[in-house]
Parts: structure tokens; C-alpha cells; sequence
């Protein structure tokens, strides 16, 4: 089947001729119809996470998707051929700039019945990220303020949306074009960052969402109120993480060095550095779904491109400028139906 792969570490996304994905007795095959452009595919292609990441190359790039059920494992209760999907599948088995895919069970969502497919395939990962920042580590309760960088971004153009749900003041960066589009998400105030210090302007905020990592992390401890938060995206990656995803011992120490002086300011601050690298979750989905559904969250797909020109896509996407996502729409790979899936 068609698929676009990097062959080699900050070589071009190329396209391959690989084989169909094995369905194990719990995975979903999945024809994909669309497949969200994340930062995190460009940082998997030059190299970045190689070592928290350890892929085999060549690797098939992408990171979440919408589709329809092609096929189910014979342990597969939840899901059958013909269901509308969306999923981010788990770290080790992305692969959705392809035209089929096999996703556990477990990672997989019903796609939201109110959202086209692109627009379902725009919300995984960046989703994911914001409920896992907002509601589940940083308990985001009514009254509280919060700052969400680079509003206008694929996180934050959910992250702002999702946070005032939640009840808090909304701050966020952005360009001075792009204040109106985040405002309209729920943004109370908004810091042009070409003209603008956040740091001069904001101040006692419960929890910075920072997708930007260095001098701008930094300056995001400093807006805290004593016992906040501040949960980056971008790294650097903490000791936490490192526990969490069983890295051997040297990675640890690694890891535990880069993180170090940004914790050692975090703490004479009286604040908490985090880092979050999301993770696939079929049940949190559902629910972002039925926020979806229910009007609170709306997707925004910044510009599309045809399968075909999926490396053009990415690279769009690392010249920056996009309002919310990049999504490859499959169109070519709706010939390509259940039936004959199921009839091979």
C-alpha cells in the first residue's frame, strides 16, 4: 500500500510501496480518510526524539487520523466494520500518512457524528494534549487563570477553547493578526508576542500550557502564583517521563541533567515544572467527542492538502502560519471499500 516514510533521519518524507498492517486479535484496520500534520511528526523526521523515541527506519510518519473500520480482530468488542473512527495511535505504532492503518481498540474513538473527517482528523493529538494538560494533571477548576502559548497553533487553538469550558481565565500569545481568531475561542486577554513581554503583563496565573520550551519557558515559571504549574510540550523532557516510559538508566541520567535547571528554578520560585508528552487514549476521545458534538469544542483546519502531497504538507507546516492544523485528506483511498477489504 501507498505510504509516506522517512528513510533517513532529516532526509525528505518519501513515498514507499510497504506492506498492509498485521491486525492483531484487539487491533482495528482502519482505512484512513484523513490524517492530522503535527509538529511532532517534523521533530520524529529530523531526528529530535531519536533517542526517547528509538523508531526502525524506514518509519511511516504520522500521528493521528479519522477513517473508516475496514476490519476487526477477533477480540474486538467495541467496533465493526463500517464505523466512523478518529484515534492517535499509541507512540510505537504511528503510521497514519498511509492508506490503512491498525490501531488497538483501546486507542480508538467513535468520530464525532457533528465533524467531517478532516476536521475529525485534526483533533487526536492536540486534543489528547490539551485534556491531558487542562484536566488531567493540572485539574483546571472555575475562577483559576491560565496561559496557553501560541494560541493560534494546533494546541492552542483547543487548549483555549477546552480551559474556558473548564471555567478559568484565558490568556494567550499570539500574533496581533491572529488576536480576533483567539479571542472568538474563549481567549480573555491576549499578548501580541512581536510587541509585547507576557512576563510584564501577566502575573499570579494557576498554570502555564508552553509549547515553546527555552528562554520563553523560563519566563513562563516567573507568571506563576506560588503552587502553579507550569506543563511544557516542547521539553526539556523530566525525570518523570523518563520513569514512565521505562528508558534505560543512562537515558535517565540524561534526561535528569537536561531537565535539571529548569526544575532548580521552578522550585526557588515555589512552582512545578512538568513535562508532557501525551498519550493515546480511546476513552478520553470519547469524551473530547461528545464535547465536540455538543458544540463546546470545534476543530479548525488551517489549510489541506491532497494525499499526494502529504511531504508538502509537512514542510507547510514547519515554515509556521497555519491557524490550528494541517490535515492530509485521502480522498483517493475512499475507493478502496470494506467490501474488498473483507472479500481479499
Amino acid at each position: 500500500m501507498r505510504a509516506f516514510a522517512v528513510t533517513e533521519y532529516n532526509g525528505p518524507l518519501q513515498e514507499l510501496d510497504v506492506p498492509e498492517p498485521t491486525v492483531g486479535d484487539r487491533d482495528v484496520l482502519i482505512r484512513v480518510d484523513a490524517a492530522g500534520i503535527n509538529q511532532l511528526d517534523e521533530k520524529i523526521r529530523t531526528g529530535e526524539f531519536e533517542q526517547i523515541l528509538p523508531y526502525t527506519l524506514p518509519l511511516v510518519l504520522g500521528n493521528d487520523l479519522a477513517g473508516v473500520v475496514i476490519e476487526v480482530g477477533a477480540k474486538v468488542i467495541s467496533f465493526k466494520p463500517g464505523d466512523e473512527v478518529y484515534a492517535r495511535p499509541d507512540k510505537t505504532r504511528i503510521g497514519t500518512f498511509a492508506e490503512r492503518i491498525a490501531v488497538s481498540e483501546t486507542d480508538l474513538a467513535p468520530k464525532p457524528t457533528s465533524i467531517s473527517m478532516e476536521e475529525a482528523a485534526s483533533l487526536p493529538l492536540v486534543a489528547l494534549t490539551a485534556w491531558q494538560a487542562l484536566v488531567e494533571r493540572g485539574n483546571v477548576r472555575p475562577g483559576q487563570k491560565v496561559l496557553i502559548h501560541a494560541g493560534a497553533g494546533g494546541v492552542g487553538s483547543i487548549a483555549i477553547q477546552l480551559a474556558k469550558h473548564l471555567g478559568a481565565t484565558v490568556a494567550t500569545t499570539a500574533s496581533a493578526s491572529n488576536a480576533d481568531f483567539v479571542r472568538q475561542l474563549g481567549a480573555d486577554l491576549v499578548i501580541d508576542y512581536r510587541t509585547q513581554d507576557f512576563e510584564q503583563v501577566l502575573h499570579d496565573y494557576d498554570l502555564v500550557l508552553d509549547s515553546l520550551g527555552g528562554e520563553n519557558l523560563e519566563k513562563s515559571l516567573r507568571v506563576l502564583r506560588r503552587g502553579g504549574r507550569a506543563i511544557g510540550i516542547s521539553g526539556p523532557p523530566d525525570p518523570a517521563f523518563a520513569r514512565e516510559n521505562g528508558l534505560n538508566p543512562l537515558l535517565r541520567l540524561a534526561i535528569t541533567g537536561l531537565s535539571a535547571g529548569i526544575r532548580r528554578r521552578a522550585r526557588k520560585l515555589g512552582v512545578r515544572y512538568e513535562f508532557l508528552f501525551m498519550r493515546a487514549d480511546g476513552d478520553q476521545l470519547r469524551k473530547i467527542g461528545q464535547l465536540v458534538d455538543d458544540g463546546v469544542l470545534r476543530p479548525v483546519v488551517g489549510q489541506l492538502f491532497p494525499f499526494d502531497e502529504t511531504p508538502q504538507g509537512l514542510q507547510a507546516l514547519s515554515k509556521g502560519g497555519i491557524r490550528g492544523k494541517a490535515v492530509i485528506s485521502n480522498t483517493r483511498n475512499n475507493e478502496y471499500t470494506t467490501d474488498t477489504r473483507i472479500s481479499e
